[in-house]
């Protein structure tokens, strides 16, 4: 009997120790579960988080994109307008330049054609103009020439032998002026050398240094 109560405690014991090994098992198992649940929970958040600021950077970024897309597109589209009004305003300068040489081609030879009429009509009484004045020249040249003779005649003074003599003498301010003349020397005249003028006129330099004229038959 004895036996049987001692079989039956140590069944109760085995019991109770196998009940709480359970029961800190279960609690194990729950602490267990619920930390697994936090972390993940917490994971999830933080990868949601992650997600959000990847969005909105992307969004960010999109935006940047199309704000510079549009700027750009702006700045070609103004200087499209710009090289369109430059071309335009060369083209209207080119037509206008074309115009005005066409306008000038067109003056030109009508003054060309004018000039050459003018000229045509004109040759004959050129000639007769140029015949006049050239018989005008001549007779020109021949009263100068009459006059120059004349002009010479009347500077000649008529001097004795004896002033002649005086006045031919070789003095130093007869030589150094017949180193200035730059007429041709054209004859002698009592030892002196006579010298022609540009109006025809003779002479010789006297002692004094001066010219001094003689008349054509000497």
């Amino acid at each position: 009997m004895k036996k049987i109560l001692l079989l039956c405690l140590s069944m109760m014991l085995s019991l109770s120790a196998m009940a709480q090994e359970t029961s800190a098992g279960e609690k194990r198992a729950q602490i267990e579960k619920a930390k697994n649940e936090r972390v993940a929970k917490e994971k999830k958040a933080k990868a949601k988080k992650e997600a959000e600021v990847a969005k909105e950077k992307k969004e960010a970024a999109a935006k940047k994109e199309a704000a510079k897309a549009k700027a750009t597109k702006e700045k070609t589209d103004a200087r499209a307008k710009v090289a369109d009004k430059k071309a335009k305003e060369t083209k209207e300068t080119a037509d206008k330049i074309k115009a005005d040489k066409a306008k000038s081609d067109k003056a030109k030879a009508a003054a060309k054609a004018k000039a050459a009429k003018a000229k045509e009509s004109s040759a004959s009484a050129t000639g007769a103009a140029k015949a006049a004045a050239g018989k005008a020249k001549a007779a020109g040249n021949k009263a100068e020439a009459a006059a120059n003779k004349t002009e010479a005649k009347s500077k000649v003074k008529k001097k004795t032998p004896a002033e002649i003599k005086e006045d031919v003498k070789e003095t130093a301010a007869s030589k150094a002026a017949e180193k200035q003349v730059k007429d041709k020397a054209t004859g002698m005249y009592n030892g002196k050398k006579v010298y022609t003028g540009p109006r025809g006129g003779r002479y010789y330099i006297n002692k004094n240094g001066n010219k001094t004229y003689i008349s054509d038959d000497k």
